[in-house]
């Protein structure tokens, strides 16, 4: 049974040696990613909400993508426009190959990340087990070694610091 609390543990990778970092402009000051069934009408909402509040422009996929624009490019570009990314890690969010894409994505920035751990036990990723048991095994017989690669890799990193 998943823990009914939810668990903030910052991470942030290595600085990057590019002094070009720091001279960009960011458009969003944060960036979320979620699984929207599991977390859109409740958690994310009322963060994103708070955010907001507190005057940081913050990118949530529903509120901030064009209707009828192209949604990899408009992500892709969000990205590309995000300073500080929240990841909310929540039971079905390794079940969505959209999540997990923007996710690698996202880990190949070097920037702020901040995983949350919405009701489970982050170990669940590092030792594959939970929902995220059967997630990994869907997606290792779809991908090719380099992405499963790419997944694990993004999916850990934010767990390594977890308790």
């Amino acid at each position: 049974m998943a823990p009914a609390n939810t668990q903030i543990i910052p991470y942030s990778p290595p600085p990057s040696s590019s002094s070009s970092k720091s001279t960009h402009q960011f458009t969003y000051e944060v960036f979320l990613s979620f699984r929207g069934e599991d977390t859109r009408y409740g958690f994310t909402d009322h963060l994103y909400q708070a955010l907001i509040s507190h005057g940081i422009h913050t990118f949530k996929d529903d509120d901030e993508l064009e209707r009828g624009g192209v949604i990899a490019s408009d992500l892709q570009k969000a990205i590309e426009e995000s300073k500080i990314f929240v990841i909310i890690l929540s039971p079905n969010y390794a079940n969505s190959r959209w999540c997990l894409d923007e996710l690698v994505e996202i880990s190949q920035r070097q920037s702020l990340i901040l995983p949350i751990f919405y009701h489970f036990d982050p170990s669940d990723v590092r030792k594959q087990t939970g929902s995220y048991e059967q997630a990994f095994v869907d997606h290792e017989k779809e991908a090719d070694e380099e992405k499963r690669e790419k997944i694990m890799s993004a999916m850990i990193l934010p767990c390594l610091e977890s308790p």
